[in-house]
């Protein structure tokens, strides 16, 4: 037996490492997970239901270690070798999201677990952008991004050793599995020194903030954090109160009875200090803190209505205001379990219940009988992913609050995939997976 850390408690322990890296570097966001804790034991406190509902479907235990990061890279190695990063964390792409069309010159994917069993141990994304040089229309400056980046590596040595070690061994042992989570580390730590001059910065920044984000430090450090909230509207409602000054909207679907998808705001970007190469001093403003409420995950067709309805509410420049037209228009969506499963809008996670278990279904037995005599429990099946509508409004709010008109026209999946060194897995394969091997075990499909 070779006796090798498990890809779980590695991306555990590196989670928490870059957690308490990060409340370092940016205490508000130390202060930001005090409130969200406070907040979910309220909620709980006052939800007897909705605490015991979450203790049986097992998802109590990941709320409070819940996260997810965002980084962002400038070429196809540094997004390559991340994917080989995460693979010693268990941690996979999966989607494909196109921000371009939102005005942001990037395309992304989330690096995250994908059996059952990981996402309930630590369910840790990172959501990683690359930077789309091509967009950068002054060719003289698009070329001088391509060489400063050329120019760098994001990590460490013994980090790519261990990669490679992993990859040949088949795991790590836990001194190893230690030294790498610090060495791994080391590629998301924020630099206040710039790796670029001045003028360069300035002429980058002028293209878009998020290219000089990208382009002119010499990691990729990470930009948020997000913990997880039961209730994102009251964390929104008190971060004055603790000094966080909170983005205008809460990005996403409104409040409802049956949360879906997944709802997040943030707090303004801080303003850092910056060295430049040349020694000029300036000020850089990218990284915050980032909040999150997660929901159901919605089927296509009822991803197709999300969408459709989204479209339709357009946005608001005030939280009230918007909240409640998206609230109105979402009045076609429906918003009760029964109704979710039998219009096949949402996932779910099926089991039996005590009573299931002393008289099993048969195969062929109707499951919504099966559920109305108690023998069948449905549980919904969080949404484990990113909204790409939601993600261009957290990175617009904290570039300044304009919204850059920039559109691609055309996204790129194919050449994302190239510069990855894999496919990305589809997320509603996964999901409807997930459901099926449900019935399955239920004894209701073969």
């Amino acid at each position: 037996m070779d006796n090798f850390q498990s890809a779980d408690a590695i991306r555990t322990r590196f989670s928490q490492a870059m957690s308490a890296m990060y409340q370092q570097e940016v205490p508000q966001y130390g202060t930001l997970m005090q409130l969200v804790m406070t907040v979910n034991e309220r909620r709980l406190e006052a939800d007897a239901g909705l605490k015991n509902r979450l203790s049986a479907a097992d998802e109590l235990s990941r709320l409070n270690i819940e996260r997810h990061g965002a980084i962002r890279v400038g070429r196809a190695e540094e997004l390559s070798m991340l994917r080989q990063m995460f693979a010693v964390m268990g941690m996979f792409p999966v989607g494909y999201y196109d921000l371009s069309q939102a005005g942001v010159p990037v395309h992304s994917t989330a690096f995250r677990p994908v059996d059952d069993a990981a996402l309930r141990r630590n369910p840790f994304r990172i959501f990683t952008s690359l930077l789309r040089l091509e967009l950068i229309e002054d060719e003289v400056l698009r070329k001088k991004a391509a060489e400063i980046l050329a120019a760098r590596d994001i990590f460490t040595p013994r980090c790519r050793q261990l990669i490679l070690q992993h990859q040949q061994q088949g795991g790590l042992h836990a001194e190893d599995a230690a030294m790498f989570v610090d060495e791994a580390l080391e590629t998301f730590r924020w630099h206040s020194h710039s790796s670029v001059d001045s003028e360069t910065y300035h002429a980058l920044n002028q293209q878009h903030r998020l290219i000089a984000d990208v382009v002119c430090f010499p990691g990729c450090h990470i930009n948020h954090l997000t913990p997880r909230t039961l209730d994102i509207d009251r964390v929104q409602e008190m971060m004055p109160s603790r000094g966080i000054d909170p983005k205008v909207l809460i990005e996403g679907p409104p409040r409802r009875q049956i949360p879906i998808l997944l709802r997040q705001t943030s707090f303004k970007a801080l303003e850092e200090p910056v060295i430049f190469n040349d020694g000029h001093q300036g000020t850089h403003t990218a990284r915050f803190g980032e909040i999150e409420q997660r929901g159901v995950a919605l089927t296509p067709k009822g991803r197709a209505l999300y969408d459709r309805l989204l479209t339709e509410a357009g946005s608001g420049t005030d939280n009230q205001q918007h909240q409640q037209q998206l609230a109105r228009i979402f009045r076609d969506f429906p918003d009760d379990e029964a109704t979710l499963r039998q219009q096949a809008l949402a996932w779910f996670d099926y089991r039996l219940s005590e009573k299931g278990q002393a008289t099993p279904p048969r195969n062929g037995e109707d499951l919504e009988t099966l559920i109305a005599e108690g023998r069948v429990i449905a549980d919904p099946v969080i949404y484990e992913d990113f909204l790409p509508v939601s993600a261009a409004g957290i990175f617009q709010s904290n570039l300044g609050d304009k919204t850059q008109a920039r559109s691609a026209g055309q996204s790129s999946r194919a050449s994302f995939e190239r510069a990855l060194g894999s496919e990305v897995k589809d997320e509603m394969q996964l999901y409807a997976e997930r459901q099926q091997r449900s019935l399955q075990r239920c004894g209701l499909v073969n």
